[in-house]
């Protein structure tokens, strides 16, 4: 029995929406994969901003964007239909067009009506998202490796000068990362390796090194299909993560898993943060480098005081071990090149602003079935096959 009916739909919001953020991630997978610039000669539909739109320009977004979209639906709905199957009240998913981060989309969300009663109904309703997604985004990895095009590809792109001539001598990509000329004017958008992309990438040749996956619209989108699913299974707040975790060992055991689990992503931003402005800061005058570290410790402070709840007695020994932590962190390069991602102290300002880290107590505390259990080791098993310390970032 529904326990609430469900209001009417702006079914039209929804799809206007979805239209809107389809054609956005189409234009931003299109600039990203950059193989416009051997379209030239092909004929134009209409020009936008002196550019000639071609439809080799509209298939080559629609393959990123649409990638994209497939995956994010699938999650949305597989949260909406969890909820119906339990008469919780929802909406349809709200996707969010934004052209001007890269990628065309923040993602897309529903919004639950009411309170979820129980912790049966709310692990199905937070593992269904999740799941379901996991498995588009492999499929669609899955065939974006397996229809990978040769080295020579990365020649439709443009700039990559030293790039395309070590693929011309070698007839295949480089180990390392081969920094261009500042004169070639190529992005390096670093895309960080997750568990589960390097087990597929094992059984397929021509992969492309990491630094330039992103001109391949079908293995970006799969791997933002990993990186979502990774962001949404943090166990921490109301996160799908965090609702499964909540389930499976209970509002005492979360709350503390969580706090963990933000320390050390906290702990990663602080050696990042380190990392990148020390050099620039002691350029300038030696004096200021030092200086970061008050800043940081007072930063580091300022999360803690919101996790603890301004608990001095937490605050104190975690401000030391933090800033000793950072300190020694920044000081072994293994640690600074793999671990170290500053990017992670603005995830944790939203989790700690936003998202919260801990869970608000349900009605009924129920314990699991051995199904939902598994269900449950499954998620957080996927959430370790597609987490990546160093997501994304410019290099």
């Amino acid at each position: 029995m529904n326990e609430q009916a469900p209001p009417n739909e702006r079914v039209w919001l929804h799809l206007l929406l979805f239209v809107l953020t389809l054609m956005s991630t189409t234009w931003a997978g299109a600039e990203m994969t950059g193989r416009y610039l051997i379209y030239e000669n092909a004929a134009p539909l209409f020009m936008i901003g002196g550019m000639a739109i071609s439809w080799p320009f509209i298939l080559d977004g629609f393959i990123f964007g649409g990638s994209l979209l497939l995956f994010l639906t699938v999650h949305e709905f597989g949260h909406y239909f969890a909820a119906r199957y339990h008469g919780v009240s929802t909406t349809l998913p709200y996707y969010i067009p934004f052209p001007f981060n890269g990628i065309g989309t923040f993602g897309a969300v529903i919004r639950i009506r009411q309170q979820i009663s129980s912790t049966k109904k709310l692990f199905d309703i937070g593992a269904a998202g999740p799941l379901a997604g996991f498995v588009v985004a492999l499929l669609v990895l899955i065939i974006g490796f397996a229809t990978l095009p040769g080295p020579d590809y990365i020649e439709g792109m443009p700039g990559h000068d030293r790039l395309k001539e070590y693929i011309a001598q070698n007839g295949a990509f480089p180990d390392e990362i081969i920094q261009e000329s500042p004169e070639d004017g190529s992005l390096t958008l670093m895309v960080g390796m997750t568990p589960m992309y390097w087990i597929l990438s094992q059984f397929f040749s021509d992969v492309p090194p990491m630094w330039e996956m992103y001109h391949y619209p079908l293995l970006f989108a799969g791997w933002l299909g990993l990186f979502f699913t990774a962001l949404n299974l943090l166990p921490v707040g109301q996160l799908d993560g965090g609702h499964i975790v909540y389930s499976l060992i209970g509002q005492k055991w979360h709350s503390r898993l969580a706090k963990s689990f933000v320390l050390l992503l906290l702990l990663s931003g602080g050696i990042g943060f380190i990392q990148e402005l020390k050099p620039v800061f002691w350029a300038w005058d030696p004096l200021l480098g030092e200086l970061l570290w008050p800043v940081l410790a007072g930063v580091l402070f300022f999360y803690l005081y919101k996790i603890f709840d301004g608990a001095f007695n937490y605050i104190a020994p975690a401000l030391v071990i933090m800033v000793a932590g950072v300190a020694a962190g920044s000081s072994v390069d293994w640690i600074v090149d793999h671990l170290g991602y500053s990017g992670w102290l603005v995830w944790c300002l939203l989790i700690i602003l936003l998202i919260r880290i801990d869970h608000p107590p349900v009605t009924y505390e129920e314990r699991l079935s051995k199904k939902r259990k598994v269900l449950a080791i499954l998620s957080l098993l996927i959430f370790a096959l597609c987490f990546s310390i160093k997501p994304l970032y410019i290099g």
